[in-house]
């Protein structure tokens, strides 16, 4: 575990000039599937390394990049959650640049996937048709263009709760178009929990914690394990190696 350096990836892409993100390998021999990691709106948190931190435990090479590198969570916050929506701005050119970093490394197998939480869930939702090879959207806001925004998408695992009022038919809303997209997925919505409920703690300012309690912000562990036994098995399917392609019938190396 480890904070690395992407601002020369991000650079060149017309990312922050900055752009730091926060590495977890697994400790079983590589190479493995890289997962870039995206953050709720309060930004790179102990909950949040956590959370890379058990990808890394599931065999994922799990890289977070902040996307509030070039100022921080007050100066980028408003900036950064306009760009979900509108699919533009510089946090997709650092989303590309982690994911370049990823296929860089040379223990990683050239697969790789993006997870989302909140803020992140939205923008990995955005970004399903940008190159990645499966994707995890988790409580993400839905784009105002849903079925665009679905064009050569990856497969997609996405988890709701029932209990969150902002997100409420999200999971139906989304299942529909993916119907519609003829996209491989796995929807699921938990009627007993709420937003951020995948995190092992509470996040956010103290002071907005008992609002957010009171709006059913927070997390519910019975649901937040089945959500990561769904998305670690379709990980698992679509982030292996491709199959190595069989022998054609008059080649020396087939049986005859």
């Amino acid at each position: 575990m480890a904070d690395v350096d992407l601002s020369a990836s991000a650079r060149a892409r017309g990312g922050s000039r900055q752009l730091s993100g926060y590495l977890a390998r697994p400790d079983r021999p590589g190479p493995w599937p890289g997962v870039v990691v995206l953050h709720e709106a309060f930004g790179i948190d102990e909950v949040m390394r956590r959370q890379v931190d058990r990808l890394a435990r599931s065999g994922c090479l799990a890289l977070m990049p902040d996307l509030y590198s070039d100022g921080g969570m007050r100066r980028c916050l408003v900036s950064t959650l306009r760009s979900v929506g509108s699919g533009q701005g510089r946090a997709y050119a650092d989303i590309e640049a982690a994911r370049q970093w990823l296929l860089d490394q040379p223990d990683c197998t050239g697969r790789v996937g993006v997870l989302g939480f909140c803020m992140g869930g939205g923008f990995a939702l955005m970004a399903v048709g940008t190159g990645f090879d499966a994707a995890s959207v988790n409580y993400g806001m839905m784009p105002r263009r849903l079925d665009r925004a679905l064009t050569d998408a990856c497969p997609l695992v996405t988890s709701y709760g029932g209990r969150d009022p902002s997100l409420r038919g999200a999971t139906a809303k989304l299942e529909a178009a993916l119907e519609r997209a003829a996209v491989v997925h796995d929807c699921k919505e938990y009627p007993g929990a709420g937003h951020s409920f995948l995190n092992d703690a509470e996040v956010g300012p103290r002071a907005l914690r008992p609002l957010m309690r009171v709006g059913g912000v927070g997390p519910h562990p019975e649901s937040a394990a089945d959500a990561w036994r769904r998305i670690d098995a379709f990980f698992a399917e679509h982030l292996a190696p491709a199959a190595p392609a069989a022998p054609a019938a008059d080649s020396p190396g087939a049986a005859g």
